[in-house]
Formats: C-alpha cells, structure tokens, sequence
C-alpha cells in the first residue's frame, strides 16, 4: 500500500489522482490534502478517502471548512497547513499537482523530509532545476514525471543506455491555434484560448497551450528531469494527441508511447513505477484514431516557445524570470489587462531587462522571482 499526500488536490491534475486511488483502493492510500481556496471540494475529497491532514491555504477558506466539518481528519490553513501536508509523516509518495511556482517551496520540503515525488508542477524544476535535482539526489529519493509528455520519454527511455540518446521529440498539440498567422490572434478571446482541441486542464496550462509557452517550460523541465542538453530536445506539433513524445537514439530507432488524451495513465504510471497496473480507464484503439500527424512549431508566431528554450539555455536565474513574467502575463490577459500576443512580448521585455546571474541559493530563486514580477506587473500597468 502507497500512502500518498497531494498538493493541489482539487484541481485538475489532483482530481484525477483521486480517480486513479479511486480505481486502485487496495494499492493507494491518501492520507494528507492541500488545496488553494475550494473548501467545497476539498471537503467532498476528505469525506470520501478521509485523510489524516489536509490544508487550504486560503484562511477564509479554511475557516469556512472548519465550521461545516467536524470528522476526525485535522484542517490547517494558509502556507503551514501546505507545508504541513508536504511532510506528512504518513505519506511516503507526494504528488506535486499545484500551479505554478507556488508550487516549489513545498516540493523542496517534501524531498527535504524524504518523501518521493510525483511531479506535475513543471514550474518547480523551471524556476529551480538545479537546486530541486540536487535536493534529489542528496536525499536518495525518487521523482516520477507526471505531465504525459515526460511520462511517455520516461517510460520510452527503460532498458537504454543514456548515452546513446541522439534527441527527445517533444510532442505538442499545437494548441487552439495552430496554423494561424499573428493576424489572426491580435484579438482572440479568453474563451477561445481555453477551448483545446484535445486536452481538459485547468486554466493556466491552457492558456499556456494556446501560445506554446507550456511547450517551452517542458523543454526546460525535460533538461532536468533527463540530463539532456537544449540541442538534443526537439518540439513537434502532432495535432492529435497519441504519440505523448518519442525518444530517438544514436542507431536510429525512435520509441514512442502512445495513448489517448487522458491525464491518468501518466499519474498512475508514475505512481506505480516500476509496476504497471491493471487498465482502469480509457484505452488508444489505433484504427479508430486515423492517421497521426507531425510538423514543426511556428516560432515566429508563438514567440513564447523559443523565448523559454532561450531562457533555459543561457540558464542561472533566467528560466525562473521567464516563469514568473509569463505567470504575470497569463493572469493580466486572463483580466483583460494585455493582449494574447502580448503575453510573449511581455515576457520578452522582463527577459531583456534582466541581468543574468547563477542559482547559487533557493534565496536567489525567491529574489529573481520577486524582481521579474514587480517588472512584469509595472510594464502592464505602463501600457493601459
């Protein structure tokens, strides 16, 4: 029995963890939850599994929940509560499901406090990489991709040698967009970013999709995860979501695993590594899904990807920079603030004005993300 704890329960990759304990009772246990604001949710998730701890960072929230729920699992509050549930004492396995930087302190801590990792909070090893994979290896624990492009290069790696990769291929949809000129987007709507054509996720990481900015911060979280250099990780658009990305070696081989467009494969996968489990979900019939298609990015309109491959090349502080004023762009178009083509350009400039300095401390990752917002936030607050 796996006892797991998951930061970011009631959002969409922590839902469908839950749907995968659901499906694996007598394998996974839940024994501690933390949410961002969704009291009511969080609620339903401990009277169903009934953890021994769970948290919502929001004190309103927490308050809310206090006052409806008086079971035996203990409710903490605000970023102790979060902290709390990382390094639950119970929990052996934590999913690292929150958005977005907020993610990372609680990650370091439950690597700090010997828990494995099931990660699919790509900002974590974006903003700090280095100091994420050397709190890994320090502590002797194991990290286990979650998102379904880096499951499928783990898994497409087992039984090779390192160094006979030649590329990974790093498939993407491509998003609402794909095909369409800057023309085309100086007015898209909200709306029309988060109708993807393949993928249900939550709003960020859609709106990622939409302008390839996820794309480039997976590049960047594939250099650490696999030990690659940038010039050996290759994006691809392959519209229909199959191939989850591919793996090419020095003799010429490519091994791919394919499935369909479903986030539950991966989160059991990376829960149940080394063993595979019993399917509990939704199979890839080939013959149904036709013909599987593959063509490069246009960088020159989804300016975002080659920004973010950029940043994560010249390293030290700037792939952190690079998240935090797409975090700042992303929540100023989602307020009608900036424009979706103003997104790469925002994140541009707060690049362009940043000195480039080494990781040497997590102090240094805190103080970079700090500058690059207050930059990010005067530049959108100049242009209205």
């Amino acid at each position: 029995m796996k006892k797991i704890a998951i930061l970011g329960s009631t959002g969409s990759i922590g839902t469908q963890t839950l749907d995968v304990v659901a499906a694996n009772p007598e394998r996974l246990e839940v024994v501690a939850l933390a949410a961002h604001r969704n009291d009511v949710l969080l609620e339903a998730q401990i009277r169903k599994f009934h953890p021994v701890v769970a948290a919502l960072s929001d004190e309103e929230a927490a308050l809310r929940l206090r006052q409806r729920y008086d079971g035996p699992t203990e409710i903490l509050s605000g970023p102790e509560g979060v902290m709390a549930v990382a390094t639950c004492s119970e929990a052996d396995t934590v999913v690292g499901a929150m958005v977005g930087y907020a993610g990372l302190k609680p990650t370091l801590a439950a690597i700090d406090a010997g828990k494995d990792i099931a990660l699919a909070n790509k900002e974590t090893l974006v903003a700090a990489g280095s100091l994420v994979m050397e709190a890994i290896h320090k502590k002797g624990v194991h990290l286990t991709p979650v998102d379904s492009e880096h499951s499928a290069i783990f898994q497409s790696l087992q039984g090779n040698q390192h160094k006979d990769l030649k590329r990974i291929l790093l498939t993407a949809s491509g998003g609402p967009f794909r095909g369409k000129s800057r023309e085309e987007l100086e007015h898209v709507t909200v709306e029309q970013c988060l109708h993807h054509p393949t993928w249900t996720m939550g709003t960020k990481v859609t709106i990622d999709s939409s302008t390839l900015a996820n794309k480039g911060l997976e590049v960047i979280e594939a250099h650490w995860l696999f030990d690659a250099p940038y010039e050996k990780i290759v994006p691809i658009i392959h519209p229909q979501s199959i191939v989850h990305s591919l793996v090419e070696y020095s003799d010429g081989a490519v091994i791919a695993q394919l499935g369909v467009a479903d986030m539950k494969l991966p989160i059991q996968y990376a829960l149940s590594y080394p063993d595979r489990w019993p399917v509990a979900f939704d199979q890839l019939d080939l013959v149904q899904c036709g013909a599987l298609t593959f063509f490069a990015p246009d960088t020159d309109v989804f300016r975002a990807l080659p920004l973010a491959m950029g940043a994560g090349k010249a390293g030290g502080i700037l792939p952190c920079v690079f998240n935090a004023a797409n975090e700042v762009a992303v929540a100023s178009f989602l307020q009608g603030k900036l424009t979706f083509l103003g997104i790469a350009d925002l994140i541009e400039k707060v690049l362009e004005a940043t000195p480039n300095t080494p990781v040497d401390s997590y102090e240094t990752i805190v103080e970079a993300d700090r500058k690059a917002r207050q930059r990010a936030e005067t530049l959108v607050r100049q242009a209205q």
